[in-house]
């Protein structure tokens, strides 16, 4: 049995579905934020890796269970029926690591095939209507608890929120801040990469009772 390197062993493996990512930390501070297509497309499976032509047609695919195998690996069941692939923590390290270079290769096979990949989110390119709740300081320095807003379209997730609430009032810009607010995207704590849809209810929480001052 080949022995584990300790610095290869996650030290978290977490599925945020809303984005379709898988978050794997390890041991070594190395942490990977992998989409799950990714994730499906370069499978493991001896189905998948038989494959003549790369996988297609899985921008919209998500994880529906992570199942432990033993302490070396993970099973993957995906929501369009595949559930063979097995990774270990060395396999899902080498996605990390070699992520952007698989993805292009990905890429450049779908295109000498002759296939396209589809946006994964036709959502992004509209304008998105959310309902904002505050807490704590908050309402007091924005007047309100609650507002409807329509964001603009380049607004497609947690980072671009916060980036666009710092740009509206400049004067209001330091309540903003980077480790200011906790955010939740449908009653769930976010991170910056979760996506923002349409119909979304999104809070902010201060992380401080004490209000940030302006520069």
């Amino acid at each position: 049995m080949t022995e584990l390197t300790p610095e290869k062993i996650p030290v978290e493996i977490s599925l945020h579905s809303k984005t379709r990512l898988l978050v794997v930390a390890f041991q070594d501070g190395r942490r990977f934020e992998l989409p799950c297509e990714y994730l499906r497309v370069f499978s493991r499976a001896k189905e998948v890796r038989t494959l003549g032509t790369p996988v297609t047609g899985k921008e919209q695919v998500n994880i529906t269970a992570i199942e432990p195998q033993g302490q070396y690996a993970v099973r993957l069941t995906f929501d369009d029926g595949h559930d063979t692939g097995i990774y270990s923590w060395d396999t899902l390290y080498e996605l990390g690591e070699r992520y952007q270079e698989n993805w292009q290769g990905y890429l450049q096979k779908l295109a000498a095939s002759g296939f396209s990949r589809q946006p994964a989110d036709v959502s992004t390119t509209a304008r998105k209507r959310v309902t904002m709740l505050y807490f704590t300081y908050l309402v007091k320095q924005l007047r309100r608890e609650s507002e409807q807003l329509q964001l603009p379209a380049t607004v497609n997730d947690v980072r671009d929120l916060i980036a666009w609430l710092r740009k509206r009032d400049a004067k209001l810009a330091h309540l903003f801040r980077d480790g200011t607010v906790r955010v939740t995207v449908n009653k769930q704590f976010a991170e910056p990469f979760t996506r923002i849809d349409d119909g979304d209810e999104i809070a902010l929480i201060p992380t401080s009772p004490i209000a940030p001052v302006a520069d």
